[in-house]
């Protein structure tokens, strides 16, 4: 039988409801922003694999792609993560980098936003964002760690940006044949 999305990564609401509350208390306003995913870490590249496999059960594998050094997937759930008035339809899934250790478990959630990303740092001076991403000319982004979690900025939907990955393979396919 078919494990739940509950039983594969852990409550998304509780995880949500941790993570808001977080947010709430630093005063940070997100209510325009569209909550895009949210992000399990494994500890294992084994784990990664069986994780994989369990979320193909519950979602549409958009991607899976080499990122910094590892393997990342992206799925589109079947049915969305309804969390007050937000629908969450994609969770990442990234393998660990060999250097790095992680423990299993939900860990961020991405927002995109139309405002430029320095704006949200600027509008915030009293937060530490770690920018070194925010001008990477594909999928750029800022980040604000919260304790155990973090949140990240960007200005593209990561559909948005998987999309873009997929005409851009297909163009450097072709390029080669």
């Amino acid at each position: 039988m078919a494990k739940t999305l509950a039983e594969v990564i852990g409550d998304p609401l509780v995880f949500l409801e941790n993570i808001f509350s977080k947010i709430a208390d630093i005063e940070l306003k997100v209510d325009n922003y569209e909550l895009d995913h949210i992000c399990y870490r494994v500890q294992s590249v084994s784990e990664y694999k069986i994780k994989k496999e369990e979320l193909s059960s519950l979602g549409e594998l958009l991607i899976e792609s080499m990122v910094n050094g590892r393997l990342i997937s992206t799925f589109k759930l079947y049915g969305p993560i309804v969390y007050k008035n937000r629908k969450i339809f994609l969770v990442e899934l990234p393998s660990p980098k060999s250097m790095h250790s992680y423990p299993s478990g939900l860990e961020h959630v991405e927002f995109v936003t139309k405002d430029p990303l320095q704006k949200i740092v600027d509008r915030y001076p009293q937060y530490s964002f770690e920018v070194f991403g925010i001008h990477k000319k594909i999928n750029a982004d800022i980040t604000l760690k919260l304790g155990e979690y973090c949140i990240r900025f960007h200005n593209q939907s990561l559909e948005e940006v998987i999309n873009l990955e997929k005409k851009l393979n297909t163009k450097l396919k072709s390029r080669k044949e």
